[in-house]
């Protein structure tokens, strides 16, 4: 399990165990990460089809597919040494032959408006952008999630447009 860590959270890498134990026991999660998941998990576009979806992936893509997809990520606090999940994030695959990988992200609504969502998608930027095959990292959001678009552009990416019907937006190395 690959693990990225910032001052306030801990990215854990998704595997295909994490996947099935979310869709069959999610009452284990909390003991697989080692933290507090809310009853509200999980969160926004997080949901039962994107678990199977991410599932699929990990079973057809064997380990070629771990870090490129699901990312919890856990707060930690350094003076009690709480745990708690916050919320989700990732790619949508590994990068395509052109360099690019989209990625897109969640946080429970008792953890936003607090800056973990621009501390994970820069988090998962650095990532991405560590691998020589990756030149681009995209996300889209809709025009009416303010929330969506203040993390992308105080994270560096840039409006690219529209696709099917939402804001696209770019991150180049």
């Amino acid at each position: 399990m690959q693990n990225n860590k910032s001052g306030r959270i801990e990215m854990i890498s998704s595997s295909a165990e994490h996947i099935r134990i979310e869709l069959e026991t999610p009452e284990l999660l909390a003991e697989k990460l080692n933290a507090v998941v809310s009853v509200n998990w999980p969160s926004g576009e997080y949901d039962r089809d994107a678990m199977e979806f991410f599932l699929s992936c990990f079973e057809s893509g064997g380990e070629a597919a771990q870090g490129w997809y699901g990312w919890y990520a856990v707060n930690i606090d350094n003076a009690e040494g709480a745990r708690a999940l916050v919320g989700a994030g990732g790619y949508f695959g590994p990068p395509d032959i052109n360099g690019v990988v989209e990625i897109g992200y969640s946080i429970l609504p008792e953890w936003q408006r607090r800056g973990y969502a621009t501390e994970m998608v820069n988090l998962l930027a650095t990532h991405a952008l560590s691998f020589d095959n990756v030149s681009k990292i995209i996300a889209h959001t809709s025009a009416e999630n303010i929330a969506s678009i203040n993390v992308l552009t105080s994270s560096g990416f840039e409006g690219a447009g529209t696709h099917e019907g939402n804001l696209r937006f770019e991150l180049t190395s």
